[in-house]
């Protein structure tokens, strides 16, 4: 890593909190590591001065031509999904990637990466907010929404925000080992490593119909998660047709019954497991409908991407505290 060059780029309307994290992460000097720290520079998309986030304005150091001797380029976010970033920088992107740069991305960083052609064919990930919309622009990138980030070896994305910092520590811990990454995590009071994907922190789905019959019956099954549910119980409840009920939950939620109601029970179970610390995971399984403690399991890993107990060592909290 002798002499290794991270670049950040800073654009007009720069996302602060994402910028903040890669120079969190690379420009503080950690003599305090024993090892040759990365050097670290800021270049900017256009010309200044540029506006960030909050009101500052400021100037970069660096053009993009400073790109051209980059080792890693990570690009803290985009101002507008909807806007397609310079030719100019496009084209030292792509450039970069051609001499073997790494090229890492954090929220919605990654639709520069995708605009200057260097994504197809590779698996990425973004805020759970934008992966839709990235999919659908660029059916050729496979989307993976659920994940805090992807190492596709030249290419790292990140989910939104503060996932970039599980990105910025995974590649520490590429570049420096496991035991240099857990100081500089150490260092920032934050986890080493995660378990889990975006799913843990997704909002529930809600029906957009928020006085209709199938709003009062999401609600009252949100009341009831431990009773015996079946779509003709549910439908019954309604008024409805099975039928109708599951026409109107798909285009309500996107999903079917069966499959909202699972989430639903995964979610009382996260709340419960965030609250009741001494609860036992049966007893959340019961209280959440899950009916054993191995279905709750195999579900909860599913949607939340982690298991109970590592979902409750990470946000658990003692109500007395």
């Amino acid at each position: 890593m002798d002499n290794h060059l991270v670049v950040a780029l800073a654009y007009d309307r720069l996302c602060t909190f994402e910028f903040g994290c890669v120079t969190e992460l690379f420009a503080l000097e950690r003599p305090e590591l024993g090892v040759d720290w990365y050097r670290f520079a800021v270049c900017a998309t256009e010309p200044g001065p540029l506006r960030a986030a909050g009101g500052i304005t400021f100037a970069a150091p660096y053009t993009l031509k400073l790109l051209d001797r980059a080792n890693t380029i990570v690009v803290p976010g985009w101002r507008d999904a909807d806007e397609l970033p310079p030719e100019a920088l496009l084209r030292k992107i792509r450039a970069a990637y051609r001499r073997g740069a790494r090229l890492c991305s954090i929220c919605s960083g990654v639709f520069v990466l995708a605009a200057a052609g260097i994504l197809d064919g590779k698996t990425v990930t973004t805020h759970w907010r934008y992966a839709t919309k990235l999919q659908q622009r660029y059916p050729q990138v496979r989307v993976q929404p659920d994940a805090l980030y992807v190492d596709e070896g030249q290419i790292i994305t990140s989910a939104g925000s503060a996932a970039g910092l599980d990105m910025l520590l995974h590649l520490v811990r590429r570049d420096y080992g496991r035991a240099v990454a857990n100081r500089v995590a150490q260092r920032l009071v934050v986890p080493p490593h995660r378990e889990g994907g975006q799913a843990q922190f997704v909002p529930r789905p809600m029906s957009p119909d928020e006085g209709g019959r199938l709003a009062k019956l999401m609600d009252w099954v949100r009341q009831h998660p431990a009773l015996p549910h079946t779509l003709r119980s549910l439908a019954e409840w309604a008024a409805m047709s099975p039928r109708t009920l599951q026409r109107q939950f798909q285009d309500a939620t996107g999903m079917a019954p069966y499959q909202w109601l699972v989430r639903e029970r995964v979610a009382v179970a996260r709340e419960l497991l965030e609250v009741q610390r001494t609860m036992s995971v049966a007893r959340v399984a019961e209280l959440s409908g899950f009916g054993s403690e191995e279905s709750m399991r195999r579900h909860f890993r599913r949607i939340a991407l982690t298991s109970p107990t590592g979902y409750r060592e990470q946000f658990g909290h003692d109500p007395r505290a």
